[in-house]
């Protein structure tokens, strides 16, 4: 690969990062099951959640929708983080007992919330306390385990108290603007690397 085109796919690569972290606040999503739980639960219920971080505002947007539990709700929260992505059991990060307002005791609904990162109210005690000691600590690991698919959302309920459905929060897809800023940094590359074996070809001819 010549240093032309290195650069040109590091500019691509670069782009796109810098985009994920200018483009605050971040959107994350995530489909809720009963598979998805560590160990898997046998439920049919299903659900879907968008969790969207402002780390600029420190603000935490929260919004489920579920159906289709086996027995009534109990509790709702974030963890993080997992040691793996994607796998795994992990604590509580967010408010207990459970989201503020959370609907308890049926088996089907939503739920829509915006916390305040600020505010000590809006963490578990324990998370504060294991990072740091401070809300700010909080927000920064579970921003960097949002980022690293190390954090989930679930919902417990009577029939499962460690979780009936749950989904490992993942970013949003990059928006339109963002992809073609990447692809043309990409075309930029291929067209160095059209005119370097192009320019090979005539120096060969030549010879």
């Amino acid at each position: 690969m010549t240093s032309d085109l290195r650069t040109l796919l590091f500019v691509a690569t670069t782009a796109l990062a810098s985009s994920a972290v200018q483009g605050a606040p971040i959107t994350y999503t995530a489909g809720l099951s009963g598979a998805a739980e560590s160990p898997p639960v046998a439920s049919p219920g299903t659900g879907t959640t968008i969790v969207v971080f402002d780390p600029d505002i420190h603000r935490l947007g929260v919004d489920v929708v579920f159906s289709g539990l086996v027995a009534p709700t109990t509790v709702s929260h974030i963890h993080c983080c997992t040691a793996n992505p994607f796998e795994g059991n992990a604590a509580v990060a967010t408010q207990v007992p459970t989201f503020a307002g959370f609907p308890v005791g049926v088996t089907s609904g939503s739920y829509a919330n915006s916390f305040d990162l600020t505010d000590p109210a809006s963490w578990n005690p324990a998370f504060i306390t294991a990072n740091g000691g401070t809300a700010q600590g909080a927000e920064d690991a579970l921003g960097a385990g949002l980022a690293s698919g190390r954090a989930y959302l679930n919902v417990h309920s009577t029939f499962a108290p460690g979780g009936e459905i749950r989904g490992f929060l993942v970013a949003a897809v990059p928006e339109p603007g963002t992809l073609a800023l990447v692809a043309a940094a990409l075309a930029g590359a291929l067209l160095v690397v059209g005119r370097g074996r192009r320019r090979d070809a005539v120096a060969d001819a030549s010879e």
